[in-house]
Protein backbone atom coordinates (compact mmCIF):
# COMPACT_ATOMS: atom_id res chain seq x y z
CA UNK A 1 0.00 0.00 0.00
CA UNK A 2 1.50 3.14 -0.86
CA UNK A 3 1.34 6.75 1.46
CA UNK A 4 0.62 10.21 -0.59
CA UNK A 5 3.32 12.16 -0.16
CA UNK A 6 5.30 9.23 0.20
CA UNK A 7 5.44 6.81 -2.56
CA UNK A 8 7.96 4.57 -1.28
CA UNK A 9 7.39 4.41 2.11
CA UNK A 10 5.30 1.00 3.07
CA UNK A 11 6.29 -1.39 5.77
CA UNK A 12 8.34 -4.65 5.14
CA UNK A 13 8.75 -6.48 8.52
CA UNK A 14 6.49 -8.10 10.27
CA UNK A 15 7.79 -10.57 12.49
CA UNK A 16 9.35 -10.25 16.26
CA UNK A 17 13.16 -11.69 16.59
CA UNK A 18 15.95 -11.75 19.18
CA UNK A 19 17.91 -8.77 19.41
CA UNK A 20 20.59 -8.73 21.55
CA UNK A 21 19.63 -10.14 25.35
CA UNK A 22 15.70 -9.03 24.06
CA UNK A 23 13.67 -8.60 21.56
CA UNK A 24 13.07 -6.10 18.93
CA UNK A 25 10.08 -4.89 16.47
CA UNK A 26 12.23 -4.88 13.61
CA UNK A 27 10.18 -1.95 10.95
CA UNK A 28 11.94 -1.38 7.27
CA UNK A 29 10.72 2.00 5.98
CA UNK A 30 11.71 3.22 1.97
CA UNK A 31 12.73 7.15 2.27
CA UNK A 32 12.06 8.79 -0.73
CA UNK A 33 15.86 8.97 -1.52
CA UNK A 34 16.25 5.33 -1.68
CA UNK A 35 17.28 4.28 1.63
CA UNK A 36 15.27 2.86 4.65
CA UNK A 37 15.11 3.47 8.43
CA UNK A 38 14.62 0.71 11.27
CA UNK A 39 13.32 1.37 14.27
CA UNK A 40 14.03 -1.04 16.97
CA UNK A 41 12.70 -1.81 20.95
CA UNK A 42 13.40 -4.18 23.53
CA UNK A 43 11.53 -6.53 24.79
CA UNK A 44 11.77 -9.40 27.47
CA UNK A 45 13.32 -12.88 25.61
CA UNK A 46 10.88 -15.33 23.74
CA UNK A 47 11.27 -18.92 25.76
CA UNK A 48 12.31 -20.37 22.25
CA UNK A 49 14.37 -17.34 20.22
CA UNK A 50 14.32 -17.21 16.30
CA UNK A 51 10.74 -18.70 16.37
CA UNK A 52 8.63 -15.86 14.20
CA UNK A 53 5.04 -14.41 15.83
CA UNK A 54 3.11 -12.45 13.40
CA UNK A 55 2.09 -9.13 14.72
CA UNK A 56 -1.78 -8.54 15.06
CA UNK A 57 -3.43 -7.20 12.12
CA UNK A 58 -4.12 -4.17 13.92
CA UNK A 59 -0.81 -3.70 14.88
CA UNK A 60 0.41 -3.65 10.55
CA UNK A 61 -2.67 -1.60 10.01
CA UNK A 62 -1.60 0.98 12.08
CA UNK A 63 2.30 1.21 10.76
CA UNK A 64 0.60 1.11 7.45
CA UNK A 65 -1.61 3.83 8.46
CA UNK A 66 1.39 6.24 9.71
CA UNK A 67 4.33 8.07 8.03
CA UNK A 68 6.99 7.85 10.47
CA UNK A 69 9.13 10.59 9.13
CA UNK A 70 5.86 13.46 9.89
CA UNK A 71 6.96 15.43 13.23
CA UNK A 72 8.90 13.87 15.57
CA UNK A 73 5.29 13.58 18.35
CA UNK A 74 3.99 11.31 15.42
CA UNK A 75 6.78 9.28 14.88
CA UNK A 76 7.55 8.80 19.42
CA UNK A 77 3.80 8.28 19.82
CA UNK A 78 4.11 5.30 16.84
CA UNK A 79 7.32 4.02 18.78
CA UNK A 80 5.32 4.09 21.87
CA UNK A 81 2.19 2.08 20.46
CA UNK A 82 4.35 -0.49 18.48
CA UNK A 83 6.14 -1.53 21.81
CA UNK A 84 3.43 -1.78 23.84
CA UNK A 85 1.45 -4.13 21.07
CA UNK A 86 4.54 -5.74 20.94
CA UNK A 87 4.68 -6.22 24.44
CA UNK A 88 1.50 -7.91 24.81
CA UNK A 89 1.87 -10.31 21.37
CA UNK A 90 5.30 -11.52 23.60
CA UNK A 91 3.13 -11.93 26.85
CA UNK A 92 0.97 -13.75 25.07
CA UNK A 93 3.65 -15.81 23.80
CA UNK A 94 5.39 -16.13 27.24
CA UNK A 95 1.65 -17.05 29.15
CA UNK A 96 0.97 -19.52 26.49
CA UNK A 97 5.00 -21.21 27.23
CA UNK A 98 3.99 -21.56 31.00
CA UNK A 99 0.94 -23.14 30.01
CA UNK A 100 2.52 -25.42 27.72
CA UNK A 101 3.92 -27.18 30.86
CA UNK A 102 2.51 -30.28 32.52
CA UNK A 103 2.51 -30.15 36.28
CA UNK A 104 2.96 -32.57 38.44
CA UNK A 105 1.97 -31.55 42.44
CA UNK A 106 4.37 -33.70 44.59
CA UNK A 107 2.50 -33.82 48.25
CA UNK A 108 5.41 -34.95 50.35
CA UNK A 109 6.73 -33.84 54.16
CA UNK A 110 9.08 -31.45 53.19
CA UNK A 111 9.29 -30.58 56.67
CA UNK A 112 8.93 -32.23 59.47
CA UNK A 113 10.56 -35.84 61.11
CA UNK A 114 9.70 -37.43 57.87
CA UNK A 115 11.30 -35.46 55.10
CA UNK A 116 13.34 -38.47 54.04
CA UNK A 117 10.54 -40.30 53.10
CA UNK A 118 10.16 -36.90 50.86
CA UNK A 119 13.43 -37.62 49.33
CA UNK A 120 12.48 -40.77 48.14
CA UNK A 121 9.48 -39.71 46.62
CA UNK A 122 11.36 -36.25 45.16
CA UNK A 123 14.11 -38.64 43.51
CA UNK A 124 12.08 -41.11 42.08
CA UNK A 125 9.95 -38.67 40.55
CA UNK A 126 12.70 -36.32 39.28
CA UNK A 127 14.12 -39.85 37.58
CA UNK A 128 11.24 -40.21 35.50
CA UNK A 129 10.40 -36.84 34.68
CA UNK A 130 13.81 -36.07 33.72
CA UNK A 131 14.01 -39.08 31.26
CA UNK A 132 10.82 -37.74 29.56
CA UNK A 133 11.55 -34.30 29.44
CA UNK A 134 15.20 -35.32 27.16
CA UNK A 135 12.94 -37.28 25.34
CA UNK A 136 10.98 -34.33 24.18
CA UNK A 137 8.45 -34.65 26.76
CA UNK A 138 5.08 -35.40 26.42
CA UNK A 139 3.59 -34.39 22.92
CA UNK A 140 5.67 -31.65 22.80
CA UNK A 141 5.18 -30.15 26.61
CA UNK A 142 7.80 -30.56 29.08
CA UNK A 143 6.79 -31.86 32.54
CA UNK A 144 7.53 -29.34 35.54
CA UNK A 145 6.87 -30.88 39.09
CA UNK A 146 6.00 -28.44 41.93
CA UNK A 147 6.43 -29.65 45.75
CA UNK A 148 3.64 -29.02 48.63
CA UNK A 149 4.59 -29.88 51.38
CA UNK A 150 2.22 -31.32 53.99
CA UNK A 151 4.58 -31.73 56.86
CA UNK A 152 2.62 -35.90 56.53
CA UNK A 153 0.12 -34.22 59.14
CA UNK A 154 -3.60 -34.89 58.56
CA UNK A 155 -4.37 -31.52 59.44
CA UNK A 156 -2.28 -29.80 57.13
CA UNK A 157 -3.51 -31.69 53.90
CA UNK A 158 -6.79 -29.85 53.04
CA UNK A 159 -5.03 -26.78 53.17
CA UNK A 160 -2.26 -28.05 50.94
CA UNK A 161 -4.69 -29.74 48.49
CA UNK A 162 -5.79 -26.30 48.46
CA UNK A 163 -3.14 -24.89 47.58
CA UNK A 164 -2.69 -26.85 44.80
CA UNK A 165 -6.02 -26.06 43.56
CA UNK A 166 -4.96 -22.45 43.63
CA UNK A 167 -1.83 -23.32 41.64
CA UNK A 168 -3.47 -24.89 39.10
CA UNK A 169 -1.89 -28.34 39.49
CA UNK A 170 -4.35 -31.33 38.63
CA UNK A 171 -1.73 -34.53 38.79
CA UNK A 172 -0.51 -35.61 41.88
CA UNK A 173 2.11 -37.88 43.86
CA UNK A 174 1.08 -38.08 47.16
CA UNK A 175 0.53 -37.67 49.70
CA UNK A 176 3.06 -39.96 51.50
CA UNK A 177 1.71 -40.77 54.91
CA UNK A 178 -1.78 -42.51 55.24
CA UNK A 179 -3.55 -40.41 57.32
CA UNK A 180 -2.53 -36.94 54.90
CA UNK A 181 -3.63 -38.92 52.00
CA UNK A 182 -7.15 -39.82 53.89
CA UNK A 183 -8.08 -36.52 54.94
CA UNK A 184 -7.30 -34.84 51.17
CA UNK A 185 -8.52 -37.70 49.11
CA UNK A 186 -12.20 -36.23 49.08
CA UNK A 187 -11.12 -33.23 47.50
CA UNK A 188 -9.18 -34.36 45.18
CA UNK A 189 -11.23 -36.81 43.88
CA UNK A 190 -13.80 -34.08 43.59
CA UNK A 191 -11.81 -31.88 41.63
CA UNK A 192 -10.75 -34.18 38.95
CA UNK A 193 -7.33 -34.02 40.50
CA UNK A 194 -5.38 -37.57 39.55
CA UNK A 195 -4.03 -38.39 42.65
CA UNK A 196 -0.88 -41.91 42.63
CA UNK A 197 0.35 -41.98 46.29
CA UNK A 198 3.50 -44.29 46.44
CA UNK A 199 3.26 -45.17 49.73
CA UNK A 200 0.34 -44.58 51.89
CA UNK A 201 -0.85 -48.23 52.50
CA UNK A 202 -3.64 -47.55 54.72
CA UNK A 203 -7.02 -49.59 53.58
CA UNK A 204 -9.33 -46.68 54.93
CA UNK A 205 -7.48 -44.51 51.65
CA UNK A 206 -9.57 -46.32 49.25
CA UNK A 207 -12.02 -48.79 51.06
CA UNK A 208 -15.55 -48.45 50.33
CA UNK A 209 -15.13 -44.40 48.92
CA UNK A 210 -15.66 -45.04 45.19
CA UNK A 211 -13.29 -42.53 44.10
CA UNK A 212 -12.57 -42.41 40.19
CA UNK A 213 -8.97 -40.08 40.70
CA UNK A 214 -7.30 -42.03 43.72
CA UNK A 215 -4.54 -44.76 42.72
CA UNK A 216 -1.85 -46.29 44.11
CA UNK A 217 1.86 -48.00 43.52
CA UNK A 218 2.18 -49.80 46.58
CA UNK A 219 0.03 -52.44 48.35
CA UNK A 220 -2.33 -52.38 51.43
CA UNK A 221 -1.71 -52.72 55.23
CA UNK A 222 -3.70 -55.69 55.28
CA UNK A 223 -0.91 -57.92 52.49
CA UNK A 224 1.09 -56.48 54.48
CA UNK A 225 -0.07 -57.34 57.98
CA UNK A 226 -0.79 -61.15 56.35
CA UNK A 227 2.98 -60.93 55.32
CA UNK A 228 3.96 -59.81 58.79
CA UNK A 229 1.58 -62.46 60.48
CA UNK A 230 2.40 -65.54 58.40
CA UNK A 231 6.00 -64.96 58.70
CA UNK A 232 5.90 -64.40 62.96
CA UNK A 233 3.81 -67.66 63.13
CA UNK A 234 6.23 -69.79 60.80
CA UNK A 235 9.59 -68.11 61.12
CA UNK A 236 9.40 -66.56 64.79
CA UNK A 237 6.88 -68.98 66.53
CA UNK A 238 7.00 -66.28 69.41
CA UNK A 239 5.25 -67.87 73.08
CA UNK A 240 4.14 -63.92 73.83
CA UNK A 241 3.33 -60.97 71.38
CA UNK A 242 3.31 -57.05 72.07
CA UNK A 243 1.25 -54.86 69.87
CA UNK A 244 2.51 -51.34 70.11
CA UNK A 245 1.20 -48.56 67.95
CA UNK A 246 1.89 -44.70 67.25
CA UNK A 247 -1.83 -43.80 67.72
CA UNK A 248 -2.13 -42.56 64.11
CA UNK A 249 -3.84 -43.99 61.13
CA UNK A 250 -1.47 -45.84 59.38
CA UNK A 251 0.23 -47.01 62.59
CA UNK A 252 -3.01 -48.34 64.61
CA UNK A 253 -4.73 -49.29 61.13
CA UNK A 254 -1.45 -52.02 60.39
CA UNK A 255 -0.85 -52.90 64.05
CA UNK A 256 -5.13 -53.77 64.30
CA UNK A 257 -4.62 -55.89 61.16
CA UNK A 258 -1.75 -57.96 62.84
CA UNK A 259 -3.36 -58.49 65.58
CA UNK A 260 -6.17 -59.97 63.84
CA UNK A 261 -4.57 -62.46 61.77
CA UNK A 262 -2.33 -63.62 65.05
CA UNK A 263 -5.06 -63.86 66.83
CA UNK A 264 -6.83 -65.99 64.20
CA UNK A 265 -4.07 -68.12 64.15
CA UNK A 266 -3.88 -68.89 67.81
CA UNK A 267 -0.68 -66.61 68.55
CA UNK A 268 -1.43 -65.07 72.35
CA UNK A 269 -1.29 -61.29 72.20
CA UNK A 270 -0.63 -60.64 75.89
CA UNK A 271 -0.12 -56.63 75.24
CA UNK A 272 -1.61 -54.48 72.97
CA UNK A 273 -1.11 -50.86 73.63
CA UNK A 274 -0.63 -47.26 71.99
CA UNK A 275 2.39 -45.07 72.32
CA UNK A 276 2.88 -41.35 72.10
CA UNK A 277 4.22 -39.91 68.85
CA UNK A 278 7.27 -38.43 68.75
CA UNK A 279 8.56 -39.49 72.20
CA UNK A 280 11.63 -39.95 73.87
CA UNK A 281 11.16 -42.16 76.70
CA UNK A 282 9.29 -45.48 76.28
CA UNK A 283 10.81 -46.99 79.29
CA UNK A 284 7.53 -47.67 80.99
CA UNK A 285 6.01 -49.71 78.26
CA UNK A 286 9.61 -51.51 77.56
CA UNK A 287 9.79 -52.39 81.38
CA UNK A 288 5.67 -54.37 80.86
CA UNK A 289 7.02 -55.60 78.00
CA UNK A 290 9.85 -57.05 79.86
CA UNK A 291 8.19 -57.77 82.96
CA UNK A 292 5.53 -60.11 81.00
CA UNK A 293 8.03 -62.25 79.89
CA UNK A 294 7.16 -60.87 76.26
CA UNK A 295 9.75 -62.52 73.75
CA UNK A 296 8.44 -60.50 70.16
CA UNK A 297 6.94 -57.14 69.27
CA UNK A 298 5.08 -55.92 66.96
CA UNK A 299 5.28 -51.83 66.59
CA UNK A 300 3.16 -50.42 64.16
CA UNK A 301 4.19 -46.70 63.10
CA UNK A 302 7.59 -45.32 61.57
CA UNK A 303 11.37 -45.11 62.58
CA UNK A 304 10.91 -42.14 64.80
CA UNK A 305 9.51 -44.35 67.10
CA UNK A 306 10.89 -47.11 66.38
CA UNK A 307 14.77 -46.40 66.72
CA UNK A 308 13.87 -45.23 70.20
CA UNK A 309 12.04 -48.27 71.46
CA UNK A 310 14.76 -50.19 70.05
CA UNK A 311 17.57 -48.22 71.93
CA UNK A 312 15.69 -48.29 75.38
CA UNK A 313 14.68 -52.05 75.02
CA UNK A 314 18.26 -53.14 75.00
CA UNK A 315 19.49 -50.58 77.09
CA UNK A 316 16.91 -52.11 79.72
CA UNK A 317 18.18 -55.80 78.90
CA UNK A 318 15.32 -56.60 76.44
CA UNK A 319 16.04 -59.49 74.22
CA UNK A 320 12.57 -59.49 72.67
CA UNK A 321 12.80 -59.37 68.85
CA UNK A 322 11.02 -56.57 66.84
CA UNK A 323 9.47 -56.13 63.74
CA UNK A 324 7.77 -52.94 61.67
CA UNK A 325 6.34 -52.23 58.43
CA UNK A 326 7.50 -50.32 55.64
CA UNK A 327 7.24 -46.93 57.77
CA UNK A 328 10.15 -47.72 59.85
CA UNK A 329 12.42 -49.11 56.88
CA UNK A 330 14.62 -45.45 56.76
CA UNK A 331 18.07 -45.55 56.97
CA UNK A 332 17.72 -42.50 59.77
CA UNK A 333 16.46 -45.18 62.51
CA UNK A 334 20.64 -46.00 62.27
CA UNK A 335 20.96 -42.93 64.15
CA UNK A 336 18.38 -43.15 66.67
CA UNK A 337 18.53 -47.08 67.33
CA UNK A 338 22.84 -47.24 66.60
CA UNK A 339 23.64 -50.91 67.42
CA UNK A 340 19.97 -51.58 68.49
CA UNK A 341 18.90 -51.79 65.42
CA UNK A 342 21.04 -54.95 63.67
CA UNK A 343 18.10 -57.64 63.25
CA UNK A 344 14.80 -55.44 63.14
CA UNK A 345 12.61 -57.07 60.71
CA UNK A 346 10.36 -55.06 58.18
CA UNK A 347 7.96 -56.00 55.95
CA UNK A 348 8.78 -53.52 52.42
CA UNK A 349 7.95 -53.79 49.15
CA UNK A 350 10.40 -56.11 46.99
CA UNK A 351 13.66 -54.51 45.97
CA UNK A 352 12.42 -54.20 42.33
CA UNK A 353 16.24 -52.29 41.96
CA UNK A 354 17.55 -55.42 42.00
CA UNK A 355 15.92 -57.11 39.33
CA UNK A 356 17.90 -56.78 35.91
CA UNK A 357 14.65 -55.57 33.66
CA UNK A 358 15.24 -52.81 35.98
CA UNK A 359 19.33 -52.21 35.00
CA UNK A 360 19.08 -48.90 33.09
CA UNK A 361 16.64 -47.39 35.49
CA UNK A 362 18.52 -47.89 38.25
CA UNK A 363 21.75 -46.55 36.59
CA UNK A 364 19.42 -43.74 35.80
CA UNK A 365 18.94 -43.17 39.09
CA UNK A 366 22.93 -43.55 40.18
CA UNK A 367 23.68 -40.87 37.65
CA UNK A 368 21.87 -38.61 39.91
CA UNK A 369 23.46 -40.16 43.15
CA UNK A 370 20.18 -41.31 43.81
CA UNK A 371 18.82 -44.68 45.90
CA UNK A 372 16.88 -46.92 43.95
CA UNK A 373 16.42 -49.58 46.38
CA UNK A 374 15.19 -46.81 48.89
CA UNK A 375 11.20 -47.90 50.16
CA UNK A 376 9.65 -45.79 47.81
CA UNK A 377 12.35 -45.20 45.12
CA UNK A 378 10.95 -47.23 41.88
CA UNK A 379 7.24 -46.99 43.80
CA UNK A 380 7.02 -43.22 43.09
CA UNK A 381 8.78 -43.36 39.76
CA UNK A 382 6.68 -45.94 38.55
CA UNK A 383 3.67 -43.57 40.04
CA UNK A 384 5.23 -40.76 37.45
CA UNK A 385 5.54 -42.91 34.73
CA UNK A 386 2.22 -44.03 34.64
CA UNK A 387 0.69 -40.50 34.78
CA UNK A 388 2.88 -39.26 31.95
CA UNK A 389 2.07 -42.39 29.84
CA UNK A 390 -1.41 -41.80 30.19
CA UNK A 391 -1.43 -37.60 29.11
CA UNK A 392 0.61 -39.20 26.29
CA UNK A 393 -2.20 -41.55 24.76
CA UNK A 394 -4.75 -39.53 26.23
CA UNK A 395 -4.11 -35.64 26.51
CA UNK A 396 -3.92 -33.84 29.08
CA UNK A 397 -7.13 -33.91 30.39
CA UNK A 398 -7.94 -35.86 34.15
CA UNK A 399 -11.01 -37.78 33.40
CA UNK A 400 -9.50 -39.63 30.27
CA UNK A 401 -6.50 -39.49 32.37
CA UNK A 402 -7.96 -41.48 35.12
CA UNK A 403 -10.46 -43.53 32.73
CA UNK A 404 -7.51 -44.74 31.14
CA UNK A 405 -5.30 -45.76 34.07
CA UNK A 406 -8.51 -47.89 35.24
CA UNK A 407 -8.20 -50.14 32.28
CA UNK A 408 -4.63 -50.15 31.19
CA UNK A 409 -1.99 -52.33 32.41
CA UNK A 410 1.37 -50.26 32.88
CA UNK A 411 4.65 -51.93 32.54
CA UNK A 412 6.56 -50.27 35.28
CA UNK A 413 9.59 -50.79 37.19
CA UNK A 414 6.83 -52.61 39.61
CA UNK A 415 6.25 -55.15 36.99
CA UNK A 416 2.66 -55.40 35.14
CA UNK A 417 0.67 -52.46 36.97
CA UNK A 418 -2.64 -52.07 36.81
CA UNK A 419 -5.66 -51.30 39.55
CA UNK A 420 -8.70 -52.68 40.81
CA UNK A 421 -12.28 -50.44 40.43
CA UNK A 422 -11.44 -48.55 43.65
CA UNK A 423 -8.01 -47.23 42.22
CA UNK A 424 -5.93 -50.51 44.44
CA UNK A 425 -3.41 -52.28 42.83
CA UNK A 426 -4.19 -56.14 41.30
CA UNK A 427 -1.12 -57.10 43.31
CA UNK A 428 1.53 -56.47 45.17
CA UNK A 429 4.20 -58.39 47.60
CA UNK A 430 5.57 -57.51 50.88
CA UNK A 431 8.64 -59.68 51.45
CA UNK A 432 10.14 -59.20 54.79
CA UNK A 433 13.87 -57.54 55.33
CA UNK A 434 16.39 -57.85 57.96
CA UNK A 435 17.82 -54.48 58.49
CA UNK A 436 21.78 -54.06 59.40
CA UNK A 437 23.49 -51.57 61.69
CA UNK A 438 25.46 -50.36 58.36
CA UNK A 439 21.92 -49.48 57.04
CA UNK A 440 21.71 -52.08 54.75
CA UNK A 441 19.01 -55.14 54.49
CA UNK A 442 18.40 -58.29 53.45
CA UNK A 443 15.55 -60.74 52.19
CA UNK A 444 14.73 -63.02 54.90
CA UNK A 445 14.13 -66.32 53.21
Amino acid sequence: MRHLGAPDCVPTARRITPAGHGLSVRHDTGRPDGTKSTIRSGFPPLPKPGNPVRLPASLAAMIAAHDIHTPTKVHMKLQMKVRTMAMAVTATVLATAVQAQIKIGLVIPASGPLRQYGTMIQEGVGTAVEQVNAAGGINGQQVQTVVFDDACNPGKAPGTANRLLDAKVRYVIGPVCSGAAIAAAPIYDSQRVVVVTPSATSPSLTSGMDYHYIFRTIGQDNEQGEAAAKFIMEKIKPRKIALLHDKQSYGRGIANTARKLLSRAGAEVALYEGITPGGKDYSDVIARIKNAGIDFVYFGGYHTEMGVLLRQAKEAGLNARMMGPEGVGNSEINAIAGPAVEGMLVTLPADFAANPKNAATVKAFEAKKRNASSAFGLTSYAAAQVIMDSIKAVGDDTQLVADYMHKTTFQTPLGPTSWDAGGDLKSFEFPVFEWHQDGSKTVVK
